[in-house]
């Protein structure tokens, strides 16, 4: 069935939104011209919500459509629905109606679960690594969290959008002519003459583990000769932010909480690199390219001089409150599976503790270097996304060493596919899905080839004189 037939119910949503404003359901039936008895019913999810009413509410309040998508809603009920396959909650039985029941009620209060689940895990492990090494490391400090969880979170909190740096980036992307010639030569320049700052390529012998150093005391700063034209630009406008931009970036560093200074000064190098793809590839024009070009990828990076990593990432961040573009999620995996990068600007079911499902084609590209593959994906819970994905070489490598070869995945809801031009060829009205999981000790999908550990939801069903397409077989209730 076609998405745009699927009916909308999104009364827990509606209802935080009246309480959040005050209003009882007959002040909110006034303002917008409908009946309390149809927003009653609404907000019991017992009446569909019209698409007459999602565009009253948009106008009278002020919001976004895409606030009723369910985005927070989808999230919370993938994290509750990986934390309670935990066997400690074994016991409980909670249904899936009941987790939906609760992430639809209160998201928020779901993400403040899952980090008191993630800190008791993490704290699980530290003790664990603490007794395997106490007779050697006497007086260990246990972190209650990782640096790169802290920042992660803290990044899709904010939805991946930073309108403060963008606007900052516009700015200075017209201040200096950017649009108008090299980026390199004018970056370099800037560098110079306003920080009497001298940008230099290093030869790989000098600097063999160092991509970019800031030589305070010379004035200089050094970039490896193994980056591409496109990674030096890049490393040009990341110092420039970091120069010119600081007192910003730290104030936006310093609107949350982090635990440890490790997550805060990883927060800043990564605010610093999303004012370097904001600067070179500047909001309003890069998104009206992107809808020109209907979001091609490497088309896009021929015409801004960025790579397909760096392109795909600031994909991802066009969230801007009455322009936004696609709602893409992004992945960067490794060959042997481990995501060393995650963002999404909608509703994809990453899972917050494991890997990624085998069946999804980011994870062959490396078998096809270079090449894009396109797939159409379902989750156990039906919802389907448009996948685009490609290997990426991130550094040159010397004559007899391995490259530094990594798989970029970036995709969408199905609702938003015709708007790509990778979507040729693809029935979107009757798509033929791929179904694949959050990872495998999440699905509960019977009988596939690729499982590679059981479902914790689910218990094992052994028999010795019989060997399945999967070697795990498990009971369906």
């Amino acid at each position: 069935m076609d998405n745009a037939a699927k009916k909308i119910f999104a009364g827990p949503r509606i209802r935080r939104l009246r309480r959040e404003r005050g209003l009882s359901q007959s002040q909110m039936s006034s303002e917008l011209g409908f009946s309390t008895s149809y927003i009653n019913l609404v907000e019991r999810n017992q009446r569909p919500v019209s698409a007459q009413f999602l565009l009253r509410l948009a106008e009278v309040y002020d919001i976004e459509l895409a606030a009723f998508a369910g985005t927070d809603e989808a999230r919370a009920f993938a994290d509750l629905s990986e934390i309670m396959a935990d066997p400690m909650f074994k016991g409980l039985s909670l249904a899936r109606s009941d987790l939906q029941e609760m992430a639809d009620a209160a998201p928020r209060a779901v993400d403040a679960f899952a980090m008191l689940y993630k800190n008791f895990q993490q704290a699980k492990q530290n003790a664990t690594e603490l007794s395997s090494q106490f007779a050697e490391r006497d007086g260990m400090e246990l972190d209650a969290v990782f640096p790169v969880d802290e920042v992660r979170d803290f990044i899709h909190e904010r939805k991946n959008y930073f309108a403060e740096l963008d606007e900052a980036a516009e700015s200075l992307h017209e201040e200096v002519g950017l649009a108008r010639d090299d980026a390199f030569m004018i970056l370099s320049g800037r560098l110079d003459e306003e920080h009497g700052i001298r940008v230099r390529i290093m030869p790989h012998e000098v600097m063999p583990d160092t991509l970019r150093h800031f030589d305070l005391h010379r004035r200089q700063l050094l970039i490896s000769e193994m980056l591409d034209a496109s990674a030096r630009t890049f490393q040009l406008a990341v110092q420039l932010a970091q120069l010119e931009f600081r007192p910003l970036i730290k104030r936006i560093s310093e609107s949350h909480n982090f635990q440890t200074e490790e997550a805060r000064r990883l927060v800043r190098i990564s605010l610093s690199n999303y004012f370097a793809g904001a600067l070179l590839m500047p909001y309003s024009r890069f998104l009206g390219d992107a809808k020109t070009l209907k979001y091609d990828i490497e088309h896009l990076g021929r015409r801004y001089s960025t790579s397909f990593e760096q392109v795909s990432h600031r994909l991802t961040t066009l969230q801007r409150p009455g322009e936004r573009g696609v709602p893409f999620f992004f992945i960067r995996v490794d060959k042997a599976g481990n995501i060393s990068k995650r963002f999404s600007a909608g509703r994809f079911h990453f899972s917050r503790f494991g890997g990624t499902c085998p069946l999804w084609q980011v994870h062959d590209t490396f078998t096809t270097p270079g090449r894009i593959a396109t797939q159409i994906i379902q989750m156990p819970d039906s919802t389907t996304y448009f996948s685009v994905a490609r290997t990426v070489k991130r550094v040159g490598a010397l004559y007899g060493q391995p490259d530094q070869q990594l798989a970029i995945g970036l995709g969408c809801d199905i609702a938003y596919a015709r708007e790509l031009v990778y979507a040729k060829g693809h029935n979107l009205s009757e798509p033929e899905a791929t179904p694949v999981g959050p990872n495998c000790r999440l699905c509960e999908r019977p009988a596939c080839p690729q499982r590679a550990n059981p479902p914790l939801t689910r218990n094992l069903v052994l028999d010795e004189r019989s060997r399945g397409v999967s070697a795990y077989r498990f009971s369906q209730e």
